[in-house]
């Protein structure tokens, strides 16, 4: 069966559009992080398996979010956020951030107010506070482009894993288990 471009499709291969990409990346592990801001007075943020080291002079990071999500608004707003690397031990808190209208910054989350006022997740592996350079658009999403002015890397433990669509860990030979 031939494709758009005359490329071939495997048998049985998904449709192209969202459902073909979602199918595909549910096959790559990707880290997990925690986005955070201050929004209106009210901290805000969101699970994030899109975060990417873009450059290292300057010292940039960026992300994905989607613009129907309740914590656009608050990023769209911010001068500055947060990045929270998420361990193996905090699959809950990484499933709190995903979850739509939770509260999720309410206990057993612990936070304080970091640089800038951006909030700052306890027990992270590492967390940068970072400048808001662009915010650009992309389809139904934004790429946030900032630039690092703080953080600490500090953290002990290994890194918290997305893949097919759960949560998990690193196995003894650096495979997701």
């Amino acid at each position: 069966m031939s494709a758009p471009g005359g490329t071939r499709r495997a048998p049985g291969a998904a449709d192209f559009g969202p459902g073909l990409l979602r199918a595909v990346f549910r096959r790559h592990a990707a880290g997990v992080a925690v986005i955070t801001a201050r929004g209106r007075g009210r901290p805000a943020g969101f699970t994030a398996t899109s975060l990417a080291s873009v450059a290292a002079e300057p010292p940039l990071v960026s992300f994905n979010i989607a613009t129907a999500s309740s914590v656009w608004p608050a990023v769209a707003e911010a001068e500055h956020v947060g990045v929270h690397i998420l361990g193996e031990h905090q699959r809950e808190l990484a499933a709190t951030f995903a979850r739509p209208g939770a509260d999720r910054f309410a206990p057993p989350t612990r936070w304080r107010p970091g640089p800038h006022g951006v909030p700052v997740l306890e027990g992270v592996l590492a967390w940068l506070v970072c400048a808001v350079v662009a915010r650009v658009p992309t389809g139904d999403h934004r790429v946030v482009l900032a630039e690092v002015v703080d953080g600490d890397p500090s953290g002990a433990g290994r890194p918290l894993l997305y893949h097919a669509g759960d949560y998990g860990a690193l196995g003894e030979r650096g495979a997701p288990r």
